[in-house]
């Protein structure tokens, strides 16, 4: 055992990033352990984490006005969507301006986190030196978009060609002179039919089950975020009634380009942000499909009856939380259900801090800049967290309304982006007052 910094964050992405950053903020002594070879994340391309799923064609699906640190705007002359090169390049630059980049450590696998009597103990791979580190507070900022999510349980039959999940996609070229399937609704779907429709060597398929509300990336000339955001005073049933009048006078139904109906409404399943589906879907270059029944060596039968022969199949059908350094007894049996206190504090010990374990209605660089002030805030000793009892409430009464809202789908992890990100400042200033009145669950304290 050796000694170390007082807050080890795991992972040097967006949130980990944002995270050391406010702990340094609050002058506390921390080290970001990345077992990547540099910053960004999913931003990160060819990161030798081998976590980044990013592409060629990979631009922010939220405006850079929506997306950006709140305490590093990105530059004007940039255009809108930015391109995830340029995030990388945003993101490497934080980490120098603030002071980032010298508390990272690269290379640092984490394989196990433990609570012990002098506090967290922290066991890196033995490619990083089998080192254990004991600390004070542990900040888990892994992010949820790298563990790849296969259809449980996949279809009956089997397929002759290639299956590869969406975290593999990266450019155009992989496919040419290929019949191409894409299975999924998401962002990363759509992006991935478009980027294939132009070297298959027919239309790309493009398959599911339930339908999505597709949002241009521009509404009336302005982005399509910003225009919804002109409603984030609204209840969100109103935003949501008046959200969906713009998009069908602007853009029409997904029914109308011969896709299912969403299953639910614009603001309670994420919308699939883009500009070029429905082009390529009107050209004839993508075509719809619904879900899949059944694979037959190459040929693909769909629910409807119909069948295609295709040689490639694309399942982007999304990403598992996963924590394995985490033993079951902290993260219960499924760590989507996990309660935190404000999606960051566990109820059980608050020196488990999460940033950015949260499914957002928008960008998620804002959201993890406002939960790393909130983590800072405690372990800086100025925040107090109320009782026990009372973060089980809260917990309990956002669960009910986030399932009321969005239904059985990660509700643990669901946030209103506009809501929640102006709520967490309030809840900084309501601990500090709670410290001030010597409150049982005061700041941690773990400045050097």
């Amino acid at each position: 055992m050796t000694s170390s910094p007082s807050v080890a964050v795991i992972g040097a992405g967006a949130a980990g990033l944002a995270a050391a950053k406010a702990l340094l903020d609050e002058r506390i002594d921390v080290v970001v352990l990345e077992r990547g070879d540099r910053p960004g994340g999913l931003w990160a391309r060819g990161n030798a984490s081998g976590s980044s799923p990013a592409y060629d064609s990979l631009h922010l699906n939220t405006s850079k006005g929506r997306t950006q640190f709140a305490d590093l705007p990105m530059p004007d002359a940039w255009p809108d969507y930015p391109s995830a090169r340029a995030i990388e390049g945003y993101l490497r630059d934080y980490a120098d301006r603030f002071g980032v980049s010298k508390v990272i450590r690269y290379g640092a696998e984490v394989t196990r986190v433990e609570r012990g009597e002098g506090g967290w103990q922290v066991t890196l791979a033995e490619a990083a030196g089998a080192q254990t580190l004991l600390v004070d507070a542990v900040v888990v900022a892994n992010g949820h978009n790298w563990d790849p999510r296969w259809p449980d349980p996949p279809p009956p039959g089997e397929f002759a060609g290639t299956q590869m999940h969406a975290h593999d996609h990266r450019s155009a070229e992989q496919y040419a002179g290929r019949r191409v399937l894409v299975v999924g609704m998401g962002n990363s779907a759509m992006d991935i039919a478009v980027d294939a429709s132009f070297t298959a060597s027919s239309p790309v398929l493009l398959s599911g089950r339930h339908g999505v509300h597709i949002v241009p990336k521009y509404l009336f000339g302005r982005p399509a975020d910003a225009t919804g955001a002109l409603l984030a005073a609204l209840p969100w049933r109103l935003r949501q009634r008046l959200a969906e009048t713009m998009l069908r006078l602007a853009v029409g139904t997904p029914q109308s380009y011969g896709l299912p109906a969403p299953a639910g409404g614009l603001f309670q399943n994420h919308p699939t942000i883009s500009d070029t589906i429905l082009h390529r879907i009107t050209h004839g270059e993508v075509v719809p499909r619904p879900g899949v029944a059944r694979l037959d060596g190459r040929t693909v039968r769909f629910v409807d009856g119909t069948a295609d022969e295709v040689d490639t199949i694309v399942w982007a059908t999304g990403y598992r939380v996963s924590m394995p350094f985490l033993d079951p007894a902290w993260t219960g049996a499924d760590p989507e259900a996990m309660p935190l206190y404000q999606r960051v504090f566990h109820l059980d010990d608050p020196t488990l801090a999460f940033v950015g374990l949260m499914q957002s209605t928008g960008a998620a660089l804002p959201v993890v800049e406002a939960q790393a002030k909130l983590v800072a805030a405690y372990l800086g000793g100025r925040y107090a967290l109320p009782t026990r009892a009372e973060q089980e409430q809260v917990v309990a009464r956002t669960l009910a309304a986030a399932t009321a809202r969005w239904g059985a789908k990660r509700p643990m992890m669901r946030i209103d982006f506009d809501a929640y990100v102006a709520a967490l400042p309030r809840e900084i200033a309501a601990g500090e007052a709670r410290s001030r009145r010597g409150g049982s669950r005061s700041g941690h304290g773990v400045r050097a």
